[in-house]
């Protein structure tokens, strides 16, 4: 069987993420394994979309963060199975918490217009990789001087990150789902896991007690690699 998975990285990542999802799936016989892994083209790579393989047998949609929400509607609609990592459907909550992120995004915004750029990435992808340290992320769009483009393309998205209310509803809910939270996340705060898992209720649902957003140091992808090869 030819399972063809779409991977969509987060805000401010980029596709070399998954590479170790790449390296686990590279020697599995029972099954092969057909990556495709589009890209914002926020740092080094360039911008890549991709679309589905009309002769895969099986279509899963892997997100994180804001990945979901950041392929158009025509493929998200066509997947046979969801994996979120560290996702959300509402970023902001209502009321005061809201509020206080609110003007945290727009201090990132203005960071981003300005010389600050390259400073509050850093300070952002520390965030992500807590508890573990900045340097345990094996590559990131620092990797190379930000270009204007890059920076559009991050602007755009925070703006789009802000106005997120619920998932797309291309994503179908009633295709397989796997909801996978870290419990040490200080990107996506409780509120926003809690109205994900009440969006999909039916879904499975995999927690990492002390992981952070990044899920570094965690079995995440041997675990979701079973899931879908329960299917």
């Amino acid at each position: 069987m030819t399972t063809q998975l779409i991977a969509m990285h987060g805000w401010a990542g980029d596709s070399r993420s998954w590479q170790p999802w790449l390296d686990a799936t590279s020697s599995t016989a029972a099954r092969e394994w057909q990556w495709s892994l589009p890209d914002r083209g926020y740092g080094p790579l360039d911008a890549r979309s991709v679309d589905w393989d009309p002769q895969a047998q099986r279509r899963v949609f892997i997100g994180h963060s804001l990945g979901p929400h950041l392929l158009p509607a025509a493929l998200l609609e066509r997947a046979d199975a969801v994996v979120l990592l560290a996702s959300f459907g509402q970023f902001l909550p209502d009321g005061r918490q809201g509020r206080q992120l609110r003007t945290a995004l727009a201090g990132m915004a203005a960071a981003l217009a300005g010389t600050d750029a390259e400073a509050m990435l850093r300070a952002f992808l520390s965030e992500a990789a807590a508890p573990q340290p900045f340097s345990a992320l094996t590559s990131t769009i620092l990797d190379a001087p930000l270009n204007a483009a890059g920076r559009q393309r991050l602007l755009a998205d925070l703006a789009l990150l802000e106005s997120r209310r619920h998932l797309p509803e291309a994503l179908a809910a009633s295709v397989p789902c796997l909801i996978v939270e870290a419990g040490h996340d200080r990107i996506v705060g409780p509120e926003a896991r809690r109205q994900l898992r009440h969006e999909r209720p039916h879904a499975a649902l995999l927690e990492y007690p002390d992981a952070g957003h990044c899920l570094l140091h965690t079995p995440v992808v041997a675990d979701v690699i079973a899931w879908i090869g329960s299917l």
